[in-house]
């Protein structure tokens, strides 16, 4: 059987494990050594220097780390992988790795806040042009990619607005400039969404939400090319941003029930945003799945699931977020997401806390905007806990709606 006959479920729990596994055990061990010996002068010499499969030093790579590694590459049905110790060190290696002085680069506005931060405050530094459009507006990023473009850098969906952007057309208008095309496909995963199908060059993910899934593991993961993920390496082993293998392996763990999680995800957030739109102190609901949503139809084209992340603004802003969420009961109120437990949290504490309030409404981020990232509780539960949440609302706040 080959690996395009595998489906996704099986590929979760299989791929990429076999070459690791040691003494018989049927699990991929946690490999601590900083360093791997040799005897033989001239077999170390030709791992060191990449003629020969091996490992010589923990900043390098680790046998756990490339399973992890291995285990995403299968699933995104690429050539080649790399990893890092964070989400963010996977989007500012990469971006480091190909943008001088001089360059120019296309993204969007609806970015990840520390992303953002890269992008307005860092590369500018840098000499570095940088050209943000507004997220969605596709003749836009087209017209600024043919003014020039060496990297065409998109999030889709967005953090946390949760937009659509056309993957298959802004490649081919980045391969037509001669751009390097970079996707962050963390809210998606590659159980919903492939963009290296889609043409794009480098797909990145941080591995610490959706792939893990568990909120116990840092980590970031880039894919693509041998030819452009080794250059990316080769930056990221020079400055150091390496995963723990301990990270590794339970990321590695956590990719086993990937399929199964994200599924259930996807079909909690769904339901969550349909109730949501029947709430009246709630002013808007931001899902792909919903048909009121933008892009929906982009989505349905290039997703196979709608994912598990969704954000819903609500009227009366951060007084209303500050009466309701404390009231979830089954919902962590925390900096993250992608994880089995419900998670909540509004943007100026979570994806855009780096942000001053006129930048994050500059982006379209209303202070009353609540991200949820949908766990694999039962459905029932969560949209029962959220309308006990509603419900518990001051009078104040409910008749000014």
């Amino acid at each position: 059987m080959t690996n395009k006959d595998i489906r996704m479920g099986t590929k979760s729990i299989w791929a990429g494990e076999q070459d690791y596994l040691a003494f018989g055990a049927t699990q991929v061990p946690v490999v601590h050594s900083v360093s791997y010996g040799y005897d033989d002068m001239d077999e170390w010499y030709e791992v060191a220097v990449g003629n020969k499969k091996g490992h010589i030093y923990g900043r390098n790579t680790n046998p756990t780390v490339e399973a992890f590694e291995n285990k995403v590459r299968i699933l995104e049905g690429a050539e080649h992988a790399t990893s890092f110790s964070t989400g963010m060190a996977a989007i500012s290696n990469t971006l480091g790795t190909f943008l001088f002085p001089g360059d120019r680069v296309v993204s969007i506005k609806d970015t990840y806040g520390g992303t953002n931060k890269i992008f307005t405050e860092f590369l500018p530094q840098l000499n570095i042009d940088v050209q943000l459009c507004d997220t969605g507006d596709h003749e836009a990023i087209e017209a600024e990619i043919e003014k020039g473009c060496k990297v065409l850098y998109l999030e889709t969906p967005t953090n946390p607005t949760v937009k659509i952007t056309d993957i298959k057309r802004m490649a081919e208008a980045g391969r037509k400039a001669g751009a390097i095309v970079i996707v962050d496909n963390t809210f998606a995963t590659p159980i919903n969404q492939n963009p290296l199908e889609l043409g794009v060059d480098l797909v990145l993910h941080s591995a610490t939400k959706f792939l893990g899934g568990h909120a116990d593991a840092l980590g970031g993961v880039l894919v693509g090319s041998k030819e452009l993920v080794e250059k990316v390496y080769h930056y990221r082993e020079i400055n150091g941003a390496t995963i723990d293998p301990m990270a590794a392996y339970l990321l590695l763990r956590g990719m086993k029930t990937l399929k199964l999680r994200v599924e259930r995800q996807n079909e909690n957030a769904q339901k969550v945003a349909e109730y949501l739109q029947t709430v009246d102190v709630v002013e808007g609901v931001y899902y792909p799945g919903l048909p009121t949503h933008p892009h929906h139809d982009i989505a349905k084209e290039q997703m196979s699931g709608f994912g598990g992340m969704l954000s819903f603004s609500v009227k009366g802003g951060v007084d209303t977020v500050r009466h309701l969420l404390p009231k979830l009961q089954f919902a962590n109120r925390a900096a993250n997401l992608g994880a089995v437990e419900t998670i909540v949290g509004p943007s100026r504490t979570t994806s855009h806390v780096e942000c001053t309030p006129e930048e994050r409404a500059a982006m379209g981020i209303p202070e009353g905007l609540i991200r949820y990232s949908a766990g694999i509780e039962d459905i029932e539960d969560l949209i029962g806990d959220l309308e006990q949440a509603f419900q518990s609302l001051p009078e104040e706040i409910l008749q000014s709606t």
